[in-house]
């Protein structure tokens, strides 16, 4: 009788946790989550960097292109994050070259189609500058991405295919300079593409190149050392 009462405890707590774990997910998704949420519209995500000192866990540092060393990305404190206390930074990139992309990415998130927004800041660089989001992310050589650069006043969105980059969007900006933080938004619904900044809609174009759901992170190119905060995810079904 009693080994039967245990096993009534057990199977309803099993229940429990089950019920738990489909209406929530996994525990720890991607480490940081400060705001997430499930509708019948989709999936809401916010990644701020503030849970951790180090990079949420599932995210990835790789480069696109032939490099030596991959950039060094890591979370660290920032007085002007745009969500105190801590900003995702490139801090350090060993031997750049024009045809490197930094990026920093996980497939842990899976997005097709919805927004993606992220602040972003350009602290240095002398060959490039700034950078932005990356989604439907298959490996390293294969993705979106949108960026701005603020030392050739403008904002593109590509699609790198096998390592080549190629653009598909670009609009003039004018006004953001090295050390002020800018906020890229894209939404994606099918095979279009709607890129913002500052909240003014830039670019909007069509584009099947890479078309199933895939990762997302963030992305600079060669020596451009950048930082990164509150990162939105927000899929669609």
């Amino acid at each position: 009788m009693k080994y039967s009462e245990n096993l009534q405890r057990f199977m309803f707590f099993l229940v429990i946790c089950l019920s738990m774990l489909l209406a929530y997910g996994p525990p720890g998704f991607c480490g940081e989550q400060s705001n997430a949420k499930t509708d019948s519209k989709g999936k809401s995500l916010v990644i701020n960097f503030d849970q951790s000192s180090t990079l949420p866990a599932g995210f990835r540092v790789e480069t696109t292109g032939r490099s030596l060393h991959d950039a060094v990305w890591k979370v660290v404190e920032c007085q002007q994050a745009p969500s105190r206390p801590n900003v995702l930074r490139i801090t350090r990139i060993k031997s750049p070259s024009g045809s490197q992309f930094n990026i920093c990415w996980t497939d842990r998130v899976r997005f097709r189609d919805g927004d993606i927004e992220v602040k972003v800041r350009a602290d240095s660089g002398r060959i490039d500058q700034g950078g932005g989001p990356i989604w439907r992310v298959k490996d390293k050589s294969n993705y979106y991405v949108a960026r701005l650069n603020p030392l050739e006043d403008n904002f593109r969105i590509y699609y790198v295919k096998n390592g080549r980059r190629i653009m598909i969007g670009t609009a003039s900006v004018r006004g953001i300079r090295e050390g002020q933080w800018f906020t890229i938004k894209i939404r994606v619904n099918g095979d279009m593409i709607t890129g913002w900044v500052n909240g003014k809609k830039m670019i909007e174009v069509k584009d099947s190149t890479l078309k199933d759901e895939g990762g997302v992170g963030m992305w600079s190119k060669a020596d451009a050392a950048s930082s990164f905060d509150d990162l939105v995810i927000n899929t669609s079904d």
